[in-house]
């Protein structure tokens, strides 16, 4: 089967590869349709994630359609997110806080590829006449839905009340920033240090754009505060930027360089809370919210066919695309 793998930093090929070995035990045989890029493919590229060791297939943001066993023939979006299901985490319904997860395109073959096996408990039903590229967005859509709900949780106010900050305008603060406004938010700001996502977001009312690197928003603004990148420099925004009593949610995965305050957050009782990927609760609200028009159009979306996936990936890294998501399909 063709497919595109990371083979070193800053190199993906389109190549030939050994198509997957026959499903065993629960598992199915999938022919995908799109996979999304996601910043955390781009994290591998750059030779800065441990996790995902050259030569792999990335890519974990999918749809397609089942080969094997007696769903074949249906058309289903991609839990990318493996877990035990038998722990008391998976039990309790926070599969994301396994301790034996797994993520298809980390340690295991992900899906920027033709095929694919993967549990069958892990496939979401696709509405029929749902656009792919629309569905293949899922994911990343259940990761800001869970960042607002673990916000939503702790917030003293109700969120429609808040002032609400996203640091990002890749697919993750994008998506957030949607959300945000979807429920309500009484003003949302989003800040990119791209000027071309700067313009994607302006044009999509993203929220209020503003450039971290010439202006910044006055300290103690924000209510909400949401780091979708994850570096040391927007920790240290993020510090500056929340209110006493608010809350920083922090899901982005950049780097671990110093950055937080945590004088500050105690002294005004900020809280600060990780968001790590979502829940299957997260990603059955996603395809509710896409398939039936709650984000917006999503126009924003960049599609390329997975053979130009060494361009796109050279795009991103590069900074000459626009497009909060860029889609690949086989």
């Amino acid at each position: 089967m063709k497919a595109l793998v990371y083979t070193g930093t800053e190199q993906v090929q389109y190549r030939d590869e050994p198509t997957p070995g026959d499903p065993v035990g629960g598992e199915v045989l999938i022919q995908i349709d799109a996979c999304g890029l996601c910043g955390s493919d781009m994290h591998a590229y750059h030779g800065l994630d441990a996790r995902r060791v050259p030569p792999l297939i990335l890519g974990h943001e999918a749809t397609g359609v089942v080969k094997s066993g007696p769903r074949s023939g249906e058309r289903v979006i991609l839990n990318p997110l493996i877990s035990c299901g038998k722990c008391f985490d998976c039990l309790s319904g926070r599969t994301n806080l396994c301790a034996d997860r797994e993520l298809i395109g980390m340690r295991m073959p992900g899906a920027f590829a033709e095929q694919i096996v993967i549990p069958e408990q892990n496939l979401l039903a696709m509405p029929a006449d749902m656009n792919v590229a629309h569905a293949s967005l899922t994911e990343p859509t259940a990761v800001s839905l869970h960042c607002v709900a673990l916000v939503e949780a702790i917030l003293a106010r109700p969120i429609s009340e808040a002032r609400a900050l996203v640091i990002g305008a890749g697919a993750i603060g994008a998506l957030a920033a949607l959300v945000l406004q979807g429920k309500g938010c009484s003003e949302v700001f989003i800040g990119d240090t791209n000027s071309l996502r700067r313009a994607t977001a302006e044009k999509y009312n993203f929220g209020q754009v503003y450039d971290p690197l010439s202006t910044e928003p006055p300290a103690g603004s924000f209510d909400v505060v949401i780091d979708a990148v994850g570096s040391g420099r927007t920790r240290s925004a993020c510090s500056r930027l929340v209110k006493a009593g608010g809350v920083i949610c922090h899901a982005g995965l950049q780097d671990d360089a110093e950055g937080l305050d945590t004088r500050r957050l105690t002294l005004q009782e900020v809280t600060f809370i990780g968001a790590y990927t979502y829940t299957v609760a997260d990603l059955m609200a996603s395809v509710d919210a896409i398939y039936n028009g709650k984000l917006g159009s999503l126009e924003w979306i960049e599609s390329r066919p997975l053979s130009d996936g060494a361009s796109a990936f050279s795009d991103v890294h590069n900074g000459v695309t626009g497009a909060p998501k860029i889609v690949l399909f086989t």
